[in-house]
């Protein structure tokens, strides 16, 4: 494998910076909190804290995915709107346009899915889309999510009217 899943850590602050700057374009309208978050690298810094403290609160769950050959970060997943009284929760994922196509998404959705079936004995994952985004919905289908139903007015992205968006689901046999 090209890539591992790690937690972030302080050290990956330039990192996850040049990611966010690096994919501005990309991030700001599906990702617009977290590019608001990494706009410097202080902020970079103060985001890392910030996720390590909701992994230890178990309120939110954010992980890079590093190039194994250079270290840098390529993008992250984030299990969020954790419920632990239904057992569910909702992945957000990005990724730099330099990794894309390789699978990598694909492999880290699955490998998290697992992981948090298996040892945090969550029993629903949702991934929410647009119709537009096909490389998300590509993920969601890859990683075995069913199509449950059309969210209206889910997302309004920055400085855009609300946005109908898709509703995937993954669920524990």
């Amino acid at each position: 494998m090209d890539f591992q899943i790690t937690i972030l850590t302080s050290k990956d602050a330039v990192s996850l910076h040049e990611l966010m700057l690096s994919n501005t374009e990309q991030f700001k309208r599906y990702f617009p909190k977290t590019l608001a978050k990494n706009l410097t690298l202080e902020a970079s810094e103060r985001y890392i804290l910030e996720k390590h403290q909701e992994i230890q609160l178990n309120s939110e769950l954010t992980y890079a995915i590093k190039e194994n050959r250079t270290g840098k970060i390529a993008g992250l997943i984030i299990i969020k709107k954790l419920n632990w009284e239904t057992k569910q929760g909702e992945f957000a994922y990005c990724i730099g346009l330099e990794y894309q196509g390789k699978g990598w998404m694909s492999e880290a959705v699955s490998q998290i899915s697992n992981y948090v079936f298996n040892e945090l004995q969550l029993k629903t994952l949702q991934i929410i889309s647009h119709k537009t985004n096909f490389g998300s919905i590509k993920v969601a289908k890859k990683c075995g999510f069913i199509w449950r139903k059309t969210l209206i007015n889910e997302f309004t992205p920055t400085d855009e009217l609300p946005l109908d968006m898709e509703l995937y689901e993954l669920t524990t046999r």
